[in-house]
């Protein structure tokens, strides 16, 4: 099914890019800049500029990942990230308008992890978690080898879980350094590839924090993968050590001795996951 030709959109808060999925490759991207503090209007065409010329004869849908809340039956998107104006915008019906095509909408986190299912680690998997570690802590969950929204788009929001005086997301992003150190994160992982002890104790601190997240994930998901995605992975071998000694301590010793965590090498992931969304809805 992967080889048939899928637009992706990847809407993030500054940029949009789109790419034209098929044979299991990107084949073109198109990338531009938002304007962010636009209109919604503006920003639709900021869109289109980018997808009009990636549609063609061939192309089957579209699908579009989004940092908000998404009524993925309707495709209506709410409260979108860093972009003020989006507050409910009909994505769905004016893609479809526009290019009298399926059009599929999720949000990025969603999206992530099909991307990872049909394209990345999670090939050949049958249940998965993908997990996004940058400004914030999200996650998408395929089970039984479908992606799993929820009713409202809200499953896998494991970051807004409760956890000691916040949410998991304070700690185990890289919302950490800024919230309980009063460090720009960039500059901690930058310290950390030169070798500091006081960087890599840090790295450290919040590899026990997302240590506890996932266990929190093990308990009502039991996955025997997760794949880590969002900025945050790249520094993974300097919190690795101290995220495993917390996993460690799972009630259930299977449960940890069959799971594996794997760092994305997906490039464009967020497009293949947008494109990805077809191919699950053509399988259900």
């Amino acid at each position: 099914m992967e080889h048939e030709k899928v637009i992706g959109i990847d809407l993030g808060a500054t940029n949009v890019r789109a790419g034209l999925v098929g044979n299991s490759s990107i084949q073109h991207i198109n990338a531009n800049k938002i304007r962010s503090s636009g209109s919604v209007q503006d920003v639709l065409d900021d869109i289109y500029a980018v997808t009009d010329p990636l549609v063609g004869i061939d192309v089957k849908a579209i699908g579009i990942g989004v940092p908000g809340v998404v009524d993925t039956d309707e495709g209506i998107v709410y409260d979108v990230q860093y972009i003020p104006s989006w507050v409910e915008v009909p994505l769905k019906e004016k893609l479809q308008q526009r290019y009298q095509l399926p059009v599929f909408v999720n949000n990025d986190a969603n999206c992530f992890a099909l991307g990872e299912y049909h394209f990345g680690k999670g090939k050949g998997h049958k249940n998965m978690i993908g997990l996004t570690v940058g400004t914030g802590l999200g996650a998408g969950i395929i089970i039984n080898r479908h992606l799993y929204s929820g009713p409202n788009c809200g499953a896998g929001e494991f970051g807004m879980v409760a956890y000691l005086d916040q949410v998991y997301e304070y700690y185990c992003s890289g919302q950490f350094f800024t919230n309980v150190h009063h460090l720009d994160g960039e500059v901690v992982f930058t310290l950390a590839q030169q070798g500091s002890p006081q960087a890599l104790a840090l790295y450290a601190e919040m590899g026990m924090h997302l240590g506890h997240a996932i266990k929190m994930i093990m308990y009502t998901y039991d996955p025997v993968l997760i794949v880590l995605g969002g900025s945050v992975r790249f520094a993974y071998a300097y919190f690795q050590a101290a995220m495993w000694q917390q996993i460690k301590t799972f009630a259930f010793t299977k449960s940890v001795t069959r799971l594996t965590i794997a760092v994305s090498e997906l490039e464009s992931s967020g497009i293949l996951g947008a494109a990805s969304l077809y191919y699950d809805a053509e399988k259900a």
